[in-house]
């Protein structure tokens, strides 16, 4: 049994029974599912034999009691999550990257979030990165408000759709960035946080907006650097710790600073600040 599934256009075929069945559990990928045809660029399968063991661990964090480790073993990437109760969902990679190899708990929130970790390890060398942001599309391009949790990335999405004529949600957590020729895309993916919102659309992105929350609202281009630093937080933190990685993201986000502007928006929850960044936008860019 198989079952393809084109994400930001990189074909992605799973594999085994119980694996198929239970990525078509997982309601974001339903959009993204298409005819398998022709050869994917990675096959996720059910491991048939016991998970590698760690060599080096990268990465550890914790949320809402589900233990996650990412690092390396002889042979490639491994994966690791731990949840309060119940086995683990284990995740290997292989060197080259043409195979992800799942086993052990396929509990559907384990599942999903090594589907983003097994996806950004295959693409990211094909200059594709997912972003923590919520995207918004306004005249025929993307918009990416990125900050952290809490900061009103949400609510300033809303507040375009409320506000400003056209405006629409592409994703509220993960969007995927690619650089073709030169150029940054965005697309809809199969993970959007709490806000369920899958939509297999990719438009060419306009701007970066990293949001702060002030008394006022201010918004102020960034140079090179400080767009990097805004826009760095955003990719995996997993990946960070591994200079592969690490590498390839440095070249995608340096892809995007040389074609689009950053802000910095200090702002209140209000309409004013969706103009504010509406006009300073669509009025450097053009339409």
């Amino acid at each position: 049994m198989i079952h393809d599934y084109l994400i930001a256009g990189h074909r992605i075929r799973v594999e085994g029974e119980r694996l198929v069945q239970a990525v078509d559990a997982l309601t974001g990928f339903i959009p993204f599912k298409v005819m398998a045809d022709g050869e994917p660029l990675c096959h996720f399968v059910e491991s048939t034999t016991e998970a590698p063991l760690f060599e080096t661990v990268l990465y550890t964090n914790e949320i809402d009691g589900i233990v996650s480790h990412f690092g390396r073993y002889n042979n490639g990437f491994l994966f690791v999550m731990l949840p309060p109760e119940g086995e683990a969902l284990e995740l290997s990679l292989d060197k080259n990257k043409q195979v992800a190899s799942f086993k052990g708990n396929y509990n559907l929130r384990l599942l999903r979030f090594a589907c983003w970790i097994a996806y950004g390890v295959v693409t990211v060398p094909f200059k594709t990165v997912a972003i923590h942001t919520s995207t918004i599309v306004c005249e025929g391009k993307a918009i990416l408000f990125l900050g952290e949790s809490g900061t009103g990335k949400s609510t300033h999405t809303r507040l375009w759709r409320e506000n400003i004529q056209g405006t629409v949600l592409l994703n509220d957590d993960s969007p995927i960035l690619r650089i073709i020729d030169g150029e940054p895309w965005i697309y809809g993916s199969p993970w959007s946080g709490k806000t369920p919102c899958y939509k297999n659309e990719s438009y060419p992105l306009a701007a970066c907006v990293r949001l702060s929350q002030a008394p006022f609202n201010k918004i102020e281009r960034l140079n090179v650097a400080q767009g990097y630093g805004a826009l760095h937080p955003s990719c995996p933190p997993d990946f960070a710790y591994s200079d592969e990685l690490y590498d390839y993201i440095s070249g995608i986000l340096s892809s995007l600073l040389s074609a689009v502007p950053v802000y910095h928006l200090a702002c209140l929850p209000d309409a004013d600040a969706a103009y504010l960044s509406h006009d300073t936008i669509f009025g450097v860019c053009g339409k």
